[in-house]
């Protein structure tokens, strides 16, 4: 059995105006575009220490620990919580 390559998609814009999908600027599809670099490469490293500092000012902290990270919607409401509460704390209401 063999197959067609598929052509190219060409799909009209559309302004996406819901909750998402959504609108991807330019500059993010460029930045998509760049060869992927590991999370142990010294430019990774490099980037995540330049990264501190704004995330530390955006949170009006001198934490050592702030850092960025990767996960889903979830990931970044279970780390929230997970800096609010306090051991001992009732989290159930």
């Amino acid at each position: 059995m063999t197959t067609e390559p598929l052509g190219e998609l060409n799909l009209p814009h559309r302004q996406l105006l819901g909750p998402g999908p959504s609108n991807v600027h330019p500059r993010v599809y460029r930045a998509m575009m760049q060869p992927v670099i590991g999370y142990l490469d010294p430019v990774f490293i490099q980037l995540m220490d330049d990264t501190q500092r704004p995330l530390r000012t955006a949170f009006r902290t001198e934490n050592d620990m702030t850092m960025a990270i990767s996960g889903t919607g979830t990931c970044g409401m279970e780390a929230a919580i997970y800096n609010v509460v306090e051991p001992g704390d009732n989290a159930n209401p």
